[in-house]
């Protein structure tokens, strides 16, 4: 939906644990590590130095795209997919025996499992952080990255007894792709940076989300990387002095795949309830798994937390069509712990377990939103329950999800933005003067940074609730 309006679309963190599905004229496209906005033939697509690459899947998923766009064809001189993609020099590689590795340890941990989708992500980045993992760059170099291959190799095969790698057939591989990756490397610090400078609009787009968080997740039920904001200035080289909005997506539910803390969840597998509901017409199941995405009201005082952490100047609420025909909606306000009223995250899971949920109670209803263009066409029920976010949280929802297209959604417009020198205060149309906190956006000469997070659901774009 918005890289229309943008010359750089970049991710900054994670691999291909995400799970990104997009409708466009009736056409479903499935992305891991490929920026969405590869769709736009006019956009530069960047993965930046914070993202782990598993370059097999990589390869495969260009193909894929390319077979898609070209009605059959596998030519990406069709379509110039491959010039517009660009990889940072400085990602880590995940090799096959990093995703052999991560469910050896998955397995290992039996009932107490992460929920990792295998996709050796965690196992990639641990390599980084010991400082033998190998970088994208390093393929331009063959001599040096066989020697460092061989050395990783054996050291993952050392600690995992039994773990088996064909290293000569894995680098007769990586000799065959080192041309058509080499093709595509670049410095995109240098790149992302002059882009800026020279009037280019970019837009991060996030992967997981900030309840994936290392840091500020559901520890350990998280993913191994920081889908917050402050991946996008270590994973792709950028001040924070020159972003200029940052938008949340969250759906109008809740939704999580895999192990973990789940306090708004709803049961989906009883025939006629709610929760099955919500999985069927919401069609939840992951992107990269298939596995059955739980599914649960939404979670305020997650989002608040999420809001506070990554300061959202608007945010994006998608599926509120998956709402139409039930009678009731929940709203989870705050959550209860030993009589006491709380409103944002606790870090211990044990706390966690035993909190219950403050709930609001509003009426739903059953009328068709699915051609809603302006926020006046939604009913009223409907309306009242975006407003009731927007006010418990303090922030605007500014585009409202109607239907499974990309161009199913509101935009309430630039005054619901809080990047915006006119966003102050916003007025709906029944009078309610929402208040707008200062989103501490700063704009400085040259481009513009955008930042499209998904927002305090577990798993909005993302897959897998681990690794």
């Amino acid at each position: 939906m918005h890289i229309k309006e943008y010359d750089v679309c970049a991710r900054v963190a994670g691999g291909s644990n995400a799970g990104h599905t997009i409708v466009v004229d009736g056409i479903k496209y499935k992305f891991h590590l490929l920026p969405s906005g590869i769709l736009n033939t006019k956009a530069i697509c960047v993965v930046g130095n914070g993202v782990v690459i598993h370059l097999p899947s990589f390869l495969d998923e260009i193909d894929t795209l390319n077979k898609t766009l070209n009605g059959g064809g596998t030519s990406a001189e069709e379509n110039n997919v491959e010039r517009r993609i660009l990889l940072s020099d400085r990602a880590h590689i995940v090799f096959d025996f990093h995703q052999e590795v991560d469910g050896v340890i998955e397995n290992r941990l039996g009932r107490n499992k992460i929920g990792t989708t295998k996709k050796g992500i965690g196992p990639a980045y641990a390599s980084k952080i010991s400082r033998n993992g190998i970088r994208v760059g390093d393929l331009q170099n063959m001599e040096y990255f066989e020697m460092r291959f061989r050395e990783l190799a054996a050291a993952h095969m050392r600690a995992f007894p039994g773990l088996v790698i064909d290293i000569e057939s894995q680098l007769s591989y990586y000799r065959s792709i080192a041309e058509r990756i080499s093709a595509m490397t670049t410095d995109t610090i240098e790149f992302t940076n002059e882009a800026y400078a020279t009037g280019k609009r970019i837009l991060i787009e996030g992967a997981n989300a900030t309840m994936l968080d290392i840091d500020f997740g559901t520890y350990p039920y998280v993913t191994s990387s920081n889908p917050s904001i402050g991946s996008v200035l270590t994973g792709l080289g950028v001040s924070p002095k020159k972003i200029h909005g940052i938008y949340g997506t969250t759906k109008a539910y809740c939704t999580r795949v895999g192990e973990g803390p789940f306090p708004t969840e709803l049961e989906r597998d009883v025939p006629g309830s709610i929760g099955e509901h919500l999985g069927l017409v919401g069609a939840e199941w992951g992107t990269t798994t298939g596995r059955a995405r739980r599914v649960g009201w939404i979670d305020v005082p997650q989002m608040r937390y999420s809001t506070m952490i990554n300061g959202f100047t608007a945010l994006n609420l998608t599926k509120l069509d998956v709402l139409t025909g039930l009678k009731e909606v929940k709203i989870g306000r705050a959550y209860n712990h030993n009589g006491k009223e709380i409103y944002t995250m606790p870090s211990c899971l044990k706390t966690m377990s035993e909190i219950e949920v403050v709930y609001e109670t509003l009426p739903g209803w059953t009328e068709d939103i699915s051609r809603a263009k302006n926020f006046d066409d939604l009913p009223e029920n409907a309306q009242r329950y975006v407003l009731r976010i927007q006010e418990l949280l303090g922030v605007p929802v500014r585009w409202i999800g109607c239907g499974a297209g990309r161009l199913d959604m509101i935009d309430r417009g630039e005054g619901w933005d809080m990047s915006s020198s006119a966003a102050t205060t916003g007025q709906d149309k029944n009078n309610e003067t929402t208040s707008m906190m200062t989103a501490g956006v700063k704009e400085s000469g040259g481009g513009k940074v955008v930042i499209n997070f998904n927002g305090p659901i577990y798993l909005g774009k993302e897959e897998g609730s681990g690794q």
